[in-house]
């Protein structure tokens, strides 16, 4: 399949905050600069002060890749995996700059939204160089569907993947390229693996707590059903369900308090950031900030419609494509904020969190759909570009 391919950009554009937050539960118009559309339920706090002069952050391109997905820094070394959607797995060396190709990797399903996905270091890493990674296969009569692997990342010599294994697969394999999902996280006492899995762009499966669409899933290191899940009783696939009722939850992090959130693609409007509660079911279909493709209605999220609302959203949609709760020391006014890379709002969007609760919410301008933020070990902030020449930025105080 041919993707369109989008031009890498002379110079990175002007950075500019320009998101607001707005007073109030209603969903908004859907209409004006996707920026502008920053939503919670907690008062007006609207913070439209930072030109391009006064962001607190320096910008350095430091590499490209070729429609990266995901990245993630390696403990110890502090060298970074980069996953491209074609089946290309990078190793790069962040004190010589280079990088090499990982050998190893599985086919994939380069299609649509599909393609080789995540890339998460296992919380045995420094000890046997456990990575989990997650990608599209392809199944019977051209169905396809989101899988979760675990192999050795061997770093002497040649890098390569030993004894790769799928350990988890989406359920049902459908029809369709989009909505996979197929975020990682692993939680904070290294004992299980959260997996978010899309609805596949079918709707109704979310409410199904009998397959793992629409789903976030809460697995043991070997994949299986971990122990305590809120559906165990029912056996089957419902006792790997942590949560349900999501659309296409993009980002998946842990924050510095152990709790876990999500940031979710939402239809027309209605993007999410949720905090990710055992048993909590999300709405989709049933309900949604936003409205469908096309014009049709959604019920807004209300109190007591048995739905867990988000803990902010946006209308018009940013698309956001991935998520980091920030916990480092470069920037100390940052620490358990929220950061979403966005796709079609083409910005660095972060959230003033303050616990489970959402403050003001600032957004900069970048130019380009960003496709993953991650924290790196010395608390710099690093982005990828979604692109053909997807850049790889690093963002450092600005000084004074």
């Amino acid at each position: 399949m041919t993707r369109r391919r989008r031009t890498r950009p002379a110079l990175l554009a002007s950075l500019a905050a320009s998101a607001a937050l707005v007073t109030g539960c209603s969903s908004g118009s859907g209409s004006g600069d996707p920026l502008d559309g920053g939503r919670t339920g907690a008062g007006a706090q609207t913070d439209a002060s930072a030109s391009a002069s006064d962001r607190p952050f320096e910008v350095e391109e430091v590499d490209a890749f070729d429609e990266p997905w995901a990245m993630t820094f390696l403990p110890g070394s502090g060298d970074l995996l980069v996953t491209e959607r074609d089946g290309v797995l990078h190793l790069r060396d962040q004190e010589s700059d280079e990088r090499v190709e990982v050998t190893g990797v599985p086919e994939v399903v380069d299609a649509g939204q599909g393609g080789l996905g995540d890339v998460v270091a296992g919380p045995s890493y420094a000890e046997d160089g456990t990575v989990y990674l997650s990608w599209v296969e392809a199944g019977t009569a051209g169905t396809s569907g989101a899988v979760v692997g675990r192999a050795r990342l061997v770093t002497d010599g040649q890098p390569r993947l030993d004894g790769l294994e799928v350990i988890w697969r989406q359920d049902p394999k459908v029809d369709g390229d989009g909505h996979f999902s197929h975020r990682i996280a692993v939680d904070p006492e290294g004992r299980h693996l959260f997996v978010s899995s899309g609805d596949r762009q079918l709707g109704a499966p979310a409410q199904d707590t009998t397959n793992t669409l629409g789903s976030i899933v809460r697995l043991d290191l070997d994949g299986d059903p971990a122990p305590g899940n809120p559906l165990a009783d029912q056996g089957g696939r419902s006792a790997e369900i942590w949560s349900w009722g999501h659309r296409n939850p993009l980002g998946l992090e842990f924050a510095p308090d152990g709790t876990l959130w999500s940031s979710e693609m939402g239809p027309q409007g209605g993007d999410e950031l949720n905090l990710v509660e055992a048993g909590g079911n999300y709405g989709w279909p049933e309900a949604s900030n936003g409205s469908d493709y096309g014009g049709g209605d959604i019920p807004d999220h209300e109190d007591g419609d048995g739905f867990v609302a988000p803990v902010a959203w946006w209308d018009p949609s940013i698309s956001p494509g991935s998520l980091m709760l920030y916990d480092g020391e470069l920037f100390p006014d940052w620490r358990g904020d929220a950061f979403l890379g966005a796709l079609s709002g083409e910005a660095l969007v972060r959230v003033d969190l303050d616990g489970r609760r959402a403050g003001s919410i600032q957004a900069w301008d970048l130019g380009e759909r960003i496709r993953a933020v991650e924290q790196a070990p010395d608390g710099s902030v690093w982005l990828l570009e979604d692109a053909g020449a997807g850049r790889l930025l690093r963002l450092t105080p600005t000084d004074g």
